[in-house]
C-alpha cells in the first residue's frame, strides 16, 4: 500500500509515519510538506532515514501537488492548527483560507486523478461557539466537567461531543475552514467515487510537539513550568478551570489504520475521536502536576476572556470504536510523562517552536 502525507514534517504527521512504518506491513510513504512551521525541518531528517520518500513542496500550489506520484491514500495532516489563526498572531485571515481551504482543493484534485481514499484529519473546534459556551458546567477539583444532572444539548453525552453537535456558525474563522473542509471531501468523495474518511479530533499531544499557547497547549505548558517562562489562566475568573481532552497520534494511527481497511462506501463518514473525559484535563489540574514534577510555579491570572476561547471541550469516542473496532490505548499520565522527558532532554524546545 502506498500512503501520502501531507504536512508530514509536523508533530502529527511525523508522529502518524513513524507509526505507520512500524504497523503497516509493506508500506511506501510519500510525504510533502513546505517547511513554513518552524521547527518541521528537524523532522525531514528522521523521515528520510526511515525511507519516506519526502517532497518540499506547497499544497496551495497546484504544480507541487501534480508533481506527487500516484498513492492508494491521502492523510491530509496539513493545515493551519490554531483557532486564532486569521484574527491573531502570524498569518493572515487570506492565509488561513489558502493554506486550510484552497490548499484541499488540490488535494482532492488529486485524489480524484489517482482514485485515492482521503482520510481528512478535522478539528473539534467546528462546533457552534455560543453551543459549546451553553454547555451546562460545574467546577469539580479545578476543573470544569459536564452536569449530567442538567438537559444535555443533541451531540453531548457524558462520553463528550459526537458528530451531532451544533456546527451553526460563529464556531471561528479556523473552524469555519476546517467545516468547509469536511464538507468538499464528502462531496468530492461522492462524486468521483472514492474512499472519504474524516476524523474530528480531539487535542493532540505528545512528546515533540512544536508548543505555543494557541496550540500544542499541553507541550507548552509543561516546557514553559519546567522553564519558568510566563504562564497565564486567561479568562474564566482566571482561575485555570478550562479543561481540554489530550489525544496522541499513536491512537489516531490506529484509527486511521482501521478506516483504511473498511471498505463501506456509504453511510457515516465522519467521526470524532479523542481523549474524552478519562483523559481531560484543565489548566490549574496540568499546573498541580508540573508542580509535582518540576517544582512550585504559579501562573498568573488574567479574567479578560479571549477571542474563541471556550470552557471545556472532550470528545465521543463510541461511534468510532463501534464502526472501526478501535479503542484509546494511551492515557493521559503516560503523555505527559512522555512530554516532560522530552521536555528535560531538549532544553531549547521553546525556542524552537517559537513559542
Amino acid at each position: 500500500m502506498r500512503i501520502l502525507i501531507t504536512g508530514i514534517c509536523g508533530f502529527v504527521g511525523n508522529a502518524l509515519a513513524e507509526c505507520l512504518l512500524e504497523r503497516v506491513e509493506g508500506l511506501h510513504l510519500v510525504g510533502i510538506d513546505n517547511l513554513m512551521r518552524t521547527g518541521a525541518e528537524t523532522n525531514r531528517a528522521g523521515l528520510q532515514r526511515k525511507g519516506v520518500e519526502f517532497y518540499h513542496g506547497d499544497l496551495r500550489c497546484a504544480s507541487d501537488v501534480d508533481a506527487l506520484p500516484p498513492c492508494d491514500w491521502v492523510i491530509d495532516a496539513a493545515a493551519n492548527p490554531s483557532v486564532l489563526a486569521g484574527v491573531a498572531g502570524s498569518g493572515s485571515s487570506r492565509q488561513l483560507f489558502e493554506h486550510n481551504l484552497a490548499a484541499l482543493g488540490n488535494v482532492l484534485e488529486y485524489c480524484r486523478q489517482h482514485q485515492a481514499g482521503i482520510l481528512l484529519l478535522s478539528s473539534s473546534r467546528v462546533y457552534s461557539i455560543p453551543a459549546l459556551i451553553s454547555i451546562p458546567l460545574r467546577a469539580q477539583d479545578h476543573a470544569f466537567v459536564v452536569d449530567s444532572a442538567a438537559a444535555l444539548p443533541a451531540g453531548l453525552t457524558v462520553d463528550g461531543i459526537g458528530a451531532g453537535f451544533s456546527t451553526t456558525a460563529p464556531t471561528s474563522l479556523y473552524g469555519a475552514t476546517k467545516l468547509a473542509s469536511e464538507i468538499m471531501a464528502v462531496e468530492y468523495g461522492a462524486a468521483f467515487d472514492f474512499p472519504v474518511w474524516v476524523t474530528r479530533c480531539g487535542v493532540l499531544a505528545g512528546a515533540g510537539q512544536f508548543g505555543t499557547a494557541a496550540q500544542g497547549i499541553f507541550a507548552f505548558w509543561l516546557n514553559a513550568h519546567l522553564r519558568r517562562r510566563p504562564l497565564r489562566y486567561i479568562g474564566f475568573d482566571g482561575l485555570g478551570h478550562q479543561t481540554r481532552d489530550a489525544f496522541h497520534p499513536r491512537d489516531l494511527a490506529a484509527l486511521l489504520i482501521a478506516q483504511t481497511r473498511t471498505v463501506r462506501r456509504d453511510g457515516q463518514r465522519i467521526y470524532t475521536a479523542g481523549g474524552g473525559p478519562a483523559n481531560a484535563m484543565s489548566l490549574a489540574q496540568l499546573t498541580a502536576w508540573c508542580d509535582k514534577k518540576f517544582g512550585v510555579y504559579q501562573p498568573a491570572s488574567d479574567p479578560q476572556p479571549r477571542m474563541y476561547d471556550i470552557p471545556w471541550m472532550a470528545m465521543d469516542s463510541t461511534e468510532a470504536a463501534r464502526d472501526f473496532n478501535w479503542r484509546l490505548e494511551m492515557p493521559l499520565e503516560q503523555i505527559l510523562e512522555g512530554i516532560a522527558e522530552h521536555a528535560h532532554r531538549h532544553p531549547d524546545w521553546l525556542t524552537l517552536s517559537r513559542a
